[in-house]
C-alpha cells in the first residue's frame, strides 16, 4: 500500500467500523469488538504506513477534487497533523475500551448510536489533521461538530437538549460568522488557502488587516474555547464521561487548538507575525483565558465541571505558544497537544470511574474514597501531575518549551502567567487527591458504600484505560524527544 493510499484510507476507515457497528447492533459483544478492531487498525495505518514517511521528510499528498481554481479538497500530511492524527487514533483505542466498561456499567441507552457517532468524529479529526488547506480543514471541522452533537445530547433530557443548543449554537455560530469569513478573505487576498511552510500571507495582507484576519481565525475556531466563546465546553459536561473524554482529549478541543496553531504556522507564518507583532494581542487573550478559567475551576465542586474549566485554561497554552510567534513557543504548543491529551483523558476517565464505582460526582463527597479506589485515584494523581507540569510527566516538557518561547519573545509577563497557571492547577487538582487519600470517610455512610470497607473499584474496563493513559503520561516524559524531533519540521525550512 502506497503512502498516498494510506492517507485516504485513514480518513475513510472509520466508516468501515460504522458499517460493522450498525450491522451487529443486536450483538453488543461483536459490535464493540468491531469498534475496537476499527480503532486498532486505524492506528496501525497512521503509525505504521504514514508516520515513517513523514519522519523521513516526506509530505504525502492526496488531491480529491478542485472546487475552484486554487481551492480544492485535498490532504497533505505534515508533522503537526501527523502528531494530531497519532493522538486521535491512538486514544480512540483506549476510549473505546473505557466506553465498553462505562456504557455497560452505567446502563446507558442508545449505545449503537454512540459508537457510530464516535467513529464519525474520529474520521473528522483525521480529516482535520491531514487537511492540505483551510477549505478542507473547514469541511472536516464542521463534520466534527455535527457528529458530536448527538453525543452531547445523548441522554435526551431537557438539560442535555439545552446543552446541545449551546454547543451547536456557539460552535456553528463562530465557524460560520468568523472562520468561514476568514477562509473567504484568505482566498480572495491570496488566490489559495493552501498550507505552506512560512505562510502565504506575506506581501498579501498587512497592517490592521492582518490583526483582524487573525482575530477571525482565532475566535472563529470556537473549539479552541478562547473566552468569551467557551461556554459550550462546560455545558457539554451533561454528556456521558466517554463523550467528555472525546471532547477534551481525543478530537473536539484538540481539533480547535490544532486549527489555530496550524493556521498560525502555515497561513500567517511565525516570521510574519513576529516582525509585525500582529499576534501580540492574542497572547493577552490566551493569558486571560488561562488565568480566568483556572480561577473559575477552583470554585467548582462538581469534578467534571472543574476539569472542564481546567481544559479551557490548558487549551490556551497551545494558542499562547502559537501567538508568541517563536520556534520554541510553537514547538511547546504542538507538544502540549499530545501531553495534555494524555493527562486530561486520564482525569476524565477517572471521573467516570468514580461515578460508576462510587456514584460520586462532587469533590466534597470524595473524602476517603482513595482507599476504596486506589487504582483510580492513583491514575488521577498521575494525570494531575502531568497537567500541572511536574516531572517525570510529559506535561513538564511542553510547559518548559512554552516558557522558552516566552523567553525568546522577551515576554516576561507570559512566563509569569504560565507559572501562575501551574500553581493554580495544583490548587484545583491536588485537593481531589488529598481528600481521597488523606481524609477519613464519612461515618454516616452504609458499610457497603463506605470507602474504608475495602477495595471496590469500578468495572475493570473503567479502571484499565485511566491506568494505561496515566502510565502514558510518564512514558511521554522519557520519549518527549521523539515528539520534539517530529515537530521540528514545522519550524525549520
Amino acid at each position: 500500500m502506497s503512502v498516498t493510499t494510506a492517507v485516504g484510507l485513514a480518513v475513510v476507515w472509520p466508516f468501515a467500523g460504522i458499517i460493522l457497528i450498525a450491522l451487529f447492533r443486536r450483538w453488543p459483544n461483536i459490535r464493540e469488538a468491531a469498534s475496537l478492531l476499527t480503532a486498532g487498525s486505524l492506528f496501525a495505518v497512521v503509525a505504521g504506513a504514514i508516520l515513517p514517511a513523514v519522519q523521513g521528510g516526506a509530505r504525502p499528498r492526496l488531491d480529491i477534487v478542485e472546487v475552484l481554481p486554487g481551492l480544492s479538497l485535498a490532504f497533505e500530511v505534515e508533522p503537526l497533523g501527523m502528531l494530531f492524527a497519532l493522538v486521535a487514533s491512538g486514544l480512540w483505542i483506549v476510549t473505546t475500551l473505557y466506553s465498553i466498561g462505562y456504557m455497560r456499567g452505567h446502563h446507558e441507552e442508545n449505545q449503537t448510536r454512540f459508537y457510530i457517532c464516535f467513529a464519525l468524529a474520529i474520521s473528522g479529526a483525521v480529516g482535520v489533521a491531514f487537511a492540505a488547506n483551510v477549505f478542507t480543514l473547514f469541511v472536516f471541522y464542521e463534520a466534527i461538530t455535527l457528529s458530536t452533537y448527538p453525543l452531547v445530547t445523548h441522554h435526551g433530557t431537557e438539560a442535555a437538549k439545552k446543552a446541545g443548543r449551546v454547543y451547536l449554537g456557539i460552535l456553528m455560530g463562530t465557524s460560520v460568522a468568523f472562520l468561514l469569513l476568514a477562509l473567504v478573505w484568505t482566498y480572495w487576498a491570496v488566490g489559495t488557502t493552501d498550507f505552506r511552510p512560512g505562510g502565504i500571507l506575506a506581501g498579501k495582507v498587512g497592517g490592521w488587516q492582518l490583526v483582524v484576519l487573525l482575530a477571525l481565525y482565532a475566535f472563529g475556531t470556537g473549539k479552541a474555547a478562547l473566552m468569551p466563546f467557551h461556554r459550550w465546553l462546560p455545558a457539554a459536561m451533561v454528556a456521558p464521561t466517554p463523550v467528555s473524554a472525546l471532547l477534551h482529549a481525543v478530537a473536539v478541543v484538540k481539533a480547535g487548538v490544532f486549527t489555530v496553531l496550524k493556521i498560525i504556522v502555515y497561513v500567517f507564518g511565525i516570521d510574519l507575525l513576529h516582525t509585525t507583532d500582529a499576534s501580540r494581542w492574542l497572547t493577552w487573550a490566551a493569558a486571560f483565558t488561562i488565568i480566568a478559567a483556572s480561577v473559575i475551576a477552583l470554585t467548582k465542586d462538581n469534578l467534571k465541571a472543574r476539569l472542564a474549566y481546567s481544559t479551557i485554561s490548558q487549551l490556551s497554552y497551545i494558542v499562547l505558544g502559537g501567538a508568541l510567534a517563536t520556534s520554541a513557543g510553537v514547538l511547546g504548543g504542538g507538544m502540549h497537544i499530545a501531553m495534555h491529551a494524555f493527562g486530561k483523558i486520564t482525569l476524565f476517565f477517572c471521573a467516570g470511574a468514580i461515578l460508576v464505582g462510587a456514584h460520586k460526582s462532587e469533590i466534597s463527597q470524595m473524602d476517603g474514597l482513595g482507599r476504596r479506589m486506589p487504582f483510580t485515584f492513583g491514575a488521577f494523581l498521575l494525570g494531575s501531575l502531568s497537567v500541572i507540569g511536574l516531572p517525570p510527566m510529559g506535561g513538564s516538557w511542553s510547559k518548559w518549551y512554552l516558557v522558552l518561547g516566552a523567553v525568546e519573545a522577551e515576554h516576561l509577563v507570559m512566563m509569569l502567567v504560565l507559572m501562575a497557571s501551574s500553581l493554580l492547577s495544583i490548587g484545583y487538582l491536588m485537593p481531589v487527591v488529598g481528600r481521597a487519600f488523606f481524609r477519613p470517610p464519612p461515618m454516616d455512610e452504609e458499610d457497603e458504600h463506605n470507602p474504608g470497607s475495602g477495595i471496590h473499584e469500578a468495572p475493570f474496563l473503567c479502571v484499565l484505560p485511566p491506568v494505561l493513559t496515566g502510565v502514558g503520561c510518564v512514558v511521554l516524559f522519557f520519549y518527549a524527544e521523539d515528539v520534539y524531533r517530529l515537530l521540528t519540521g514545522i519550524v525549520t525550512p
